[in-house]
Order: structure tokens, then sequence, then C-alpha cells
């Protein structure tokens, strides 16, 4: 009985440490998104845009786990909303669909099992890598305009950004368990991106006579549709060389939501000594 009884216990100990929390999740989730950068320097809240995805995470244990997500999200921005007099008067907008695909690795602040009655909830931290599709768009007489082909900035032919780049991922949230297979994920994830052209604003106002050579009239109208605000001469705004955006603070997206997801893992240590 003794060595029944010790060995019940190593395998229970044992599960408890190795097997706890181990398996995969999948699910889905759905919320909003946010832009941050040149056209929204003043972090402004109030044009949240639908976003969501598919989530697959794996637990290692019940303190670490590494998830891979692939995301939708929409952002959109607007000089006209800014308080700052002079990004009124450029009047700059864009909006662009982002296609994301991310991995990270998650960070439990408290031990997280499934279908436990005391370690059913965490707040968590997260971190890892995002390889992400953008292609910034803006209205021009009713119509929707791709900016990246205009070279706004004077880019050269072939010398344009890319649409494909990655960001640094992070963010937090909280996990909270539903049933023993099902759990709540509220999170907030932050994408630091590699590249300041998410809003096709970045540098300094080009050659208005060279840009239209190169990219033709459209270029020429979208690379400066500055207007007359008091206090601001809108003139002087689009003179080559003044600066449109700023280059050293790349731009940033947020998405922000509620996941839901099933857990595929086996959480029930086995029985010893049942027949």
């Amino acid at each position: 009985m003794m060595k029944k009884l010790l060995f019940s216990l190593l395998i229970g100990l044992f599960c408890q440490l190795s097997f706890a929390q181990q398996g995969w999740e999948a699910g889905g989730w759905a919320g909003i998104s946010y832009y941050f950068g040149d056209l929204n320097t003043n972090f402004d809240l109030g044009q949240p845009n639908l976003s969501g995805g598919l989530i697959a995470r794996y637990n290692f244990n019940n303190r670490i786990a590494a998830k891979f997500s692939a995301n939708y999200g929409f952002v959109e921005a607007y000089d006209s909303r800014s308080e700052n007099i002079y990004e009124q008067a450029r009047n700059l907008s864009f909006q662009s669909n982002i296609l994301d695909g991310t991995f990270q690795m998650e960070f439990n602040f408290f031990p997280y099992n499934h279908g436990s009655k005391d370690e059913f909830f965490t707040p968590y931290l997260l971190a890892g890598f995002s390889v992400f599709y953008f292609n910034p768009k803006t209205e021009y007489e009713g119509e929707l305009v791709e900016l990246r082909p205009l070279g706004t900035e004077g880019q050269f032919k072939g010398e344009e950004y890319y649409t494909v780049t990655g960001a640094l991922s992070y963010g937090g949230g909280i996990k909270i368990d539903l049933s023993y297979r099902w759990s709540l994920n509220l999170e907030i994830n932050a994408r630091r991106t590699f590249t300041d052209y998410l809003d096709d604003v970045s540098t300094v106002y080009p050659d208005k006579d060279d840009l239209e050579q190169l990219r033709g009239e459209l270029a020429v109208a979208l690379t400066d549709r500055s207007i007359p605000i008091p206090g601001v001469n809108a003139e002087e705004i689009g003179e080559p060389g003044r600066q449109r955006g700023n280059s050293r603070d790349k731009d940033t997206y947020v998405m922000v939501g509620l996941g839901v997801l099933y857990y595929f893992g086996d959480l029930r240590c086995p029985t010893y000594g049942r027949r």
C-alpha cells in the first residue's frame, strides 16, 4: 500500500509540474484596431475600426505558452481631426487594410489550468514578432487612390517602400476559464512597425515639377493637400524640403479584442491502482 501511495503521489507531482496545461488551444477573436503615427500624433482614440483573427496556442506548462495568430485590421487617420493647427493645414489622410501574421510567447502571472477551481484565470504578458501587409489609400474626388505607386515623397520608380514588412509585437491580457475546454481571452496587442509609411507620410515634400514629370499630376495633387488655416501659411507647407512627416518615429497599430478558445489537451492525470 505504501509503495502504491508513494507512486501515486510521485505521478501526481510529476503531472502537475510537467503536464499541467500542456496542449493546443485554438479559436478566434474579434475587436477593434487603432493606428498611431504621423497622421495621429495626439493618440486620438475616436476612430476605432473592426479587426479580428484566428489563434493557435501551445501551452508548455501553466506559465508559458507560444501563440500563432493570423489577423485582419483596418486603420485610418485624418489631419482634419488633429488638435495641431499645422497638421490641420497639412490636410493629409489615409486608410489601409492590414493582414498580419504573428508569433508570440506568453507568460502567465498566475498558474493557469483549464478546469481548475482555483487556477482558472490569470493576467498575462506577450511579446514576439509580426509580418504584415498594408497598402495606404486616400479618397480623392470621390474615389480611393493607392498612394504608394504615386511616390508622394519623391521616391523614384522601383524605389517605393515595401508593403510587406515586420513589426515587434507586444501586449497583455486576461485569460478566464468558461469550462474545462472553453476560455475567454481579453487582450490588447500592439505592433511597433519597421516602417514609417503605413500612412504614406514620413519625410519631406518633394519638388513638384520633378514629381509631375516622374509620376504625373495626380501625384502632385496628393503630395500636397494643404488648406488655409488661421495662423498657418498654407502656401509654405508644401515647399520642397519642408517637413511632411517624422521619419525618426515609426508607425504603430494596436488591436484590442475578445477571443474564445477551445482546449484540445488533456490535463487530467492518469489514475493508478484502479481496475
